[in-house]
């Protein structure tokens, strides 16, 4: 036994020299560069983070400029509408006193044409009723034309009297 207790008093610190010149070092270097690696991802996910708030952030931006972009368009397009409107009500007021202007103007040519037609219709009327009492016929010369224009113009002139 003897023997063992010396092996074991060799063998102890031999093992544990090595252990601490050779294991010890590469189990160090090796939790070194895992800690580093760590280290590493953990800046790569900070940068990450950043950036991933900072393109949120620019997303933001863009949509609320694109909201307010879409409220000028919108308010653009009221307002065009409002003119399109109010153009169209002009031109449905010009058109219409336009075409009341023209009726009047037809109206007053119509019954300019039939008073012209009736004087001479009363005319001829008053000159053959005047020759069917008199018992003759009285022929279309200037002086009857002129006592049935005498006439109308006697009887036009009480009807504007009575008004």
């Amino acid at each position: 036994m003897p023997l063992v207790i010396v092996w074991r008093r060799w063998i102890f610190p031999l093992l544990l020299v090595v252990v601490w010149k050779v294991a010890l070092p590469r189990l160090t270097k090796m939790l070194d560069e895992r800690s580093a690696a760590i280290e590493g991802n953990i800046a790569k996910a900070d940068e990450a983070q950043k950036q991933a708030e900072a393109a949120l952030e620019e997303y933001t931006r863009q949509l609320a400029e694109a909201r307010t972009e879409a409220g000028e368009i919108r308010e653009a397009a009221r307002e065009d509408g409002k003119k399109i409107v109010a153009e169209a009500k002009d031109a449905a007021t010009t058109e219409a006193a336009r075409i009341t202007a023209t009726a009047h103007t037809q109206i007053e040519a119509e019954r300019q044409t039939a008073l012209v037609s009736l004087r001479s219709e009363v005319g001829t009327l008053a000159i053959d009723l005047a020759g069917g009492v008199v018992g003759e016929t009285l022929s279309d010369d200037a002086r009857a034309t002129a006592v049935v224009d005498r006439f109308l113009a006697d009887l036009e002139a009480s009807e504007k009297a009575a008004q």
